[in-house]
């Protein structure tokens, strides 16, 4: 699998993500829509005009999940037995319609669970940037790792 395991998440680790994703109207009014969300400064242009960016805002949390889906590639993918929760979001600057988003993952911290040996959890940061380098979400996160220890006794059996 092309994720990593417990043990390969050293606390300060950082990778930068090859894999990059330009926004676009579409997606934007896709998402959007589907989750419900009438906030015109994600849908009506006429009205995005006339507020303090005077244009049409991405959904925050379409920006989360693209700074979140990212990573997945790199970190998770096959190694994970799923996400424990968030603990903290920001989003210090907007997306908007055309930017290009990238995301630079850090491992904060590891631990090995104390009752189930095949399992552990990894606190990550990721950060996404924009195309002039400027960061639009950080988001820190728990997940359920498997040990790489575990994986390789199944594999032997």
């Amino acid at each position: 699998m092309a994720g990593l395991y417990l043990e390969e998440l050293d606390p300060g680790l950082t990778l930068k993500h090859d894999v990059t994703r330009t926004v676009t109207e579409t997606d934007n009014l896709l998402f959007t829509t589907l989750t419900m969300n009438v906030q015109p400064l994600h849908l009506d242009a006429e009205f995005a005009k006339a507020t303090q960016h005077g244009r049409i805002l991405v959904n925050s949390v379409f920006t989360l999940g693209v700074v979140v889906g990212i990573p997945v590639g790199d970190t998770t993918l096959g190694t994970t037995l799923g996400n424990l929760g968030f603990e903290e979001i920001t989003f210090p600057n907007p997306v908007f319609i055309g930017d290009t988003l990238r995301v630079e993952t850090e491992i904060l911290s590891r631990r090995e669970s104390q009752s189930k040996p095949d399992r552990g959890v990894v606190r990550f940061e990721h950060r996404g940037l924009n195309q002039r380098g400027e960061v639009v979400c950080t988001v820190r996160r728990a997940g359920m790792m498997l040990s790489r220890r575990h994986a390789e006794s199944v594999a032997a059996v």
